[in-house]
């Protein structure tokens, strides 16, 4: 199971978690036959990102982690992306599956047992899924039409985590995708005392904490990365919406919490950040 040892002041009260409850319900605003089927694509790194089915996959949850499907800047204008084995599948959906247990463990909410692909191309779809997940998000590279729905998501209530990418090129690309969602919001710098980081677990120095690609924690080199940058933007009302952990691989860390190689240390900095944002996205 997964190494997690808890040194944090614990915030999970029954009064979050029914707020939990309500926010996954309000979320669904239109028909349920019109919610897409689970399904698995291939991931791009192969075995090592598999993961077993669980036997209770197919029973509903009140919150289930979608993951952001995207078109893939580095394989052109195909549509090879809409069937897995591109950025989007990064540490997907061994990742995802980590964070589930997470959430199972040391919170009271039910978590559907595996994750849920979402393409913003389908219809409302995205809408049903209001916390989603973005890796290798230096990749993406959104139509115009694209964009325009996952802004609607957003100001609907929704939130996006993004996450694992390096250096300056792969964040010209994010940033010229999350223009074209948000051409008139700026993209901030978040603060240590900001609630994120705090909704579940104290996490009092999360912004000065880089949480390395599996490469550089097995010692295998570096990333060509600068110093970790978490960043943000915000709706009118001063509510998160995105979160960007930019020269980080937060997901890398939730895909190998079992292999004694990633230090348990940033292991368990890593499951607590996304029980808090998972937690955050789901009650503001």
């Amino acid at each position: 199971m997964y190494r997690v040892h808890v040194t944090a002041t614990t915030r999970s009260s029954t009064a979050l978690v029914r707020a939990l409850v309500f926010a996954g319900a309000v979320a669904v605003t239109a028909p349920v036959v019109a919610q897409s089927k689970f399904q698995v694509f291939p991931s791009f790194e192969g075995d090592v990102a598999e993961a077993p089915l669980p036997p209770d996959y197919l029973v509903p949850g009140e919150l289930v982690i979608g993951h952001l499907m995207f078109p893939d800047s580095r394989f052109g204008s195909g549509g090879q992306w809409r069937y897995g084995g591109t950025g989007w599948t990064d540490d997907y959906p061994k990742g995802d599956r980590a964070l589930v247990q997470m959430l199972r463990r040391f919170t009271r909410t039910h978590v559907r047992a595996v994750e849920q692909p979402v393409n913003l191309e389908n219809g409302d779809d995205a809408h049903y899924w209001p916390f989603l997940i973005a890796g290798l998000a230096g990749s993406m590279e959104l139509t115009d039409e694209q964009a325009a729905k996952l802004r609607e998501h957003l100001l609907r209530g929704g939130f996006l985590f993004c996450d694992s990418f390096f250096g300056e090129g792969n964040y010209q690309t994010f940033e010229e995708s999350m223009k074209r969602v948000f051409p008139d919001r700026p993209i901030i710098d978040m603060t240590d005392d900001h609630p994120i980081f705090h909704s579940v677990f104290d996490l009092p120095e999360m912004t000065k904490v880089a949480i390395p690609h599996v490469s550089e924690a097995f010692g295998y080199g570096r990333m060509r990365r600068g110093p970790p940058r978490w960043r943000g933007v915000e709706d009118d009302d001063g509510r998160l919406m995105v979160l960007i952990a930019y020269n980080n691989d937060v997901q890398d860390a939730w895909q190998w919490a079992d292999d004694p190689r990633y230090p348990s240390e940033l292991v368990n900095l890593a499951l607590r950040l996304g029980a808090n944002v998972a937690m955050y996205a789901m009650t503001h």
